[in-house]
């Protein structure tokens, strides 16, 4: 059915939303401001109806089902009682910024143009973030002041997310949003009456989280390669350490440089502990304890000054030093941070909630520990602290929303799916990595984050029953979960089947980034966890196949890779292959990759090939900290959707579930227009 209502805005623009730096966040701030007051403050929905939606991010349906069953689920099992249970489709690719999306917009990756982590660029061949794009002023000019560059106008980041985000049309039916922390929504659309930026924020410095780590060992990690984050190698003297925090290239030095803090560590190492001063802020910790968030401040240019939040970790004084020290975030505090609508929201969610909190996307240092600077224990404890920024907002978030009359929540928790990264093999012994003595103490961990979910549940179903039992409460995930153990390295495999010649097949360390390809005999390529290209004429840099040939090289490669088995094993390594034309949206196809591979249960793609690697072994065993994952076929990970009552219509998958969700508030046929042919 399609909606008879009149459409205030223009559904054929590609719906990307944006944040300029420079003075656009005050410009940004008073805009807002001046909406607030235009449209009289909250309104909530026109007849009261209230949605809350409860994101958990790779929470599998298999385990849900069994803590269920074993009685350690309470709140969920009388969700379930209350309404209804089911297995909800996901994405192709089953990954968390394109199943988000789906939800988001109703559409599949052929629609919203989102295929994967990252893309590539055609024309250079370089990897691309899939979700942002920085775009420079036509005409560049600065203001020279001394050493200073001024630039005249500033850059823009801008989402390349397609198509109108759901809760869009409800703001323009008069229906107040709330939507905290939703994947692949940086920048905020700007569309909601409050939102918080979640997956897909980079940290102050623009990566996508990058620790330092500072220590007096000399050499330290020499050699191995540390992609999570930066070492630094440091001397004590008479038991005191002077460092420095460094920020990104400062954009107003006309020569570069980075921008920096510095700071200062006194060691005691009789009370096994030390005293940080950063700025004017003193903070003392013992060996494994951590500090609150400290503020930072990054001088741009006279008058100029960018603000961020930090917490340290002390992890041992003796016999070297060693001190972790998180991402530079966004501080909430700050109004020109880039990450919340209107301004204020994440000041107003600080303050209503006592501390600063994680702003970058992904908060739970995963490379932190698979690159070997956190221990176990140590990452234990970080990702507690992170997802303790997610649950202990939540009563808060609820009972703002609980005030108004009406509207829809979106609420996103994170901390299941990236422990379940480096943690699920504590629930698979058959995992090569798995380790019974290190790993037997946890296996309940998992489990444990599982109870955490059902609380935020109980809270929302006791206050909803106390207050407004017509209230629909939605419980959903964008994936399940499994482990991984074996590996298929998708480059590898086109060169040893003959569509990709590398350059210098022998070479030990190949250069990655698509370096190493003799494109004049190579048809296709592979860049992402899953996604394959074809070198075509006309499209790519160097292109050699035919347009006309395209589609029959596809189905050749498909059906190839459908009966690729393990060596020794003689398993399937791939089960499902998608092309391009199989999306069922078509506006953005020319975006994405012509092949998308779905590994079998148990299986993934190879991390080297992914980022344009062409050398190495074609099977491998996952013997690495990344244990567990669900980017593989998306039959075998689907989501869970969890409802207090019936919807009015079925929603089967991420793709049609923002539909039916509008049809509580009167609203059908989304989304409006499909995206073309």
């Amino acid at each position: 059915m399609r909606s008879s209502s009149p459409k205030p805005y223009d559904h054929t623009r590609p719906g990307r939303h944006r944040r300029r730096t420079g003075a656009a966040p005050l410009v940004g701030a008073l805009v807002a401001v001046f909406l607030l007051i235009a449209c009289g403050g909250n309104h909530g929905a026109p007849d009261g109806t209230r949605v809350i939606i409860l994101g958990f991010d790779g929470m599998d349906p298999e385990l849900t089902q069994q803590l269920v069953e074993a009685g350690r689920l309470p709140n969920f099992a009388r969700l379930i009682e209350q309404g209804h249970f089911q297995e909800l489709e996901t994405s192709v690719p089953p990954q968390s910024p394109v199943a988000w999306s789906n939800f988001v917009t109703g559409r599949d990756s052929g629609g919203h143009g989102i295929f994967d982590f990252i893309h590539r660029d055609p024309k250079t061949l370089f990897p691309l973030p899939a979700g942002t794009e920085i775009v420079e002023p036509e005409n560049p000019r600065t203001l020279e002041l001394g050493k200073y560059c001024l630039p005249l106008g500033g850059a823009e980041t801008i989402s390349t997310r397609q198509g109108t985000p759901f809760w869009q049309v409800l703001e323009e039916r008069g229906v107040e949003t709330s939507i905290l922390r939703m994947p692949a929504n940086y920048p905020p659309s700007g569309t909601a009456s409050r939102e918080l930026t979640g997956m897909g924020t980079p940290d102050l410095n623009g990566t996508d989280g990058q620790f330092s780590f500072y220590t007096s060992e000399l050499f330290a990690f020499a050699g191995e390669d540390i992609s999570g984050g930066e070492i630094f190698e440091l001397d004590v003297y008479d038991n005191v350490v002077e460092a420095k925090l460094y920020g990104a290239e400062n954009p107003f030095l006309c020569e570069g440089g980075r921008m920096e803090q510095p700071f200062r560590v006194f060691l005691d190492p009789e009370s096994e502990s030390a005293k940080i001063e950063l700025g004017d802020q003193e903070a003392v910790i013992g060996v494994g304890e951590w500090t609150d968030w400290l503020e930072v401040e990054f001088e741009l240019a006279p008058l100029m000054k960018q603000a961020g939040i930090v917490r340290m970790y002390l992890r041992a004084l003796e016999p070297e030093f060693e001190l972790y020290t998180t991402p530079i975030d966004y501080d909430p505090m700050d109004d020109a941070a880039p990450i919340a609508h209107p301004p204020g929201f994440a000041a107003e969610l600080a303050e209503g909630t006592g501390r600063r909190f994680y702003t970058e996307g992904m908060p739970e240092d995963t490379k932190a520990y698979t690159d070997g600077v956190f221990t176990l224990e140590d990452f234990l404890a970080q990702i507690e602290i992170a997802g303790s920024d997610q649950y202990e907002q939540y009563p808060w978030v609820l009972d703002d929303f609980m005030q108004r009359p009406g509207g829809l929540m979106f609420y996103y928790v994170g901390n299941v799916d990236l422990t379940g990264h480096v943690m699920w093999r504590t629930r698979d012994a058959e995992h090569p990595h798995y380790d019974a003595e290190l790993d037997a103490p946890h296996e309940d961990l998992i489990p444990q984050l599982y109870e955490r979910l059902d609380q935020m549940v109980g809270l929302t179903l006791d206050r909803l029953e106390a207050e407004d039992p017509n209230a629909l409460l939605v419980v959903m995930s964008d994936h399940g979960f499994t482990s991984w153990r074996n590996t298929l390295h998708l480059n590898a495999w086109l060169a040893q089947e003959g569509y990709l010649v590398p350059k210098d097949p022998d070479t030990p360390n190949d250069p990655s980034y698509l370096t190493n390809i003799d494109w004049s005999q190579t048809r296709a390529y592979g860049v992402g966890l899953s996604g394959l290209y074809v070198n075509l004429a006309g499209r790519e840099r160097e292109g050699i196949v035919p347009p006309a040939d395209r589609r029959q090289l596809m189905h050749e490669i498909r059906d190839k890779l459908l009966a690729v088995r393990h060596p020794e094993t003689g398993e399937p390594a791939v089960t499902e292959v998608w092309l391009a034309e199989d999306y069922l949206d078509r506006g953005a196809l020319d975006l994405g990759p012509d092949i998308q591979v779905g590994y079998a249960r148990h299986w993934h793609g190879d991390n080297d090939s992914a980022l344009g690697s062409v050398v190495g072994d074609v099977f491998s065993t996952n013997d690495g900290r990344w244990t567990g994952d669900h980017i593989m076929d998306h039959s075998e990970v689907p989501g869970v959707l969890m409802t207090n009552r019936a919807l009015r219509a079925e929603a089967t998958s991420l793709r049609d579930l923002a539909g039916v969700l509008l049809l509580e508030f009167g609203i059908e046929g989304f989304p409006f227009e499909a995206s073309g042919d």
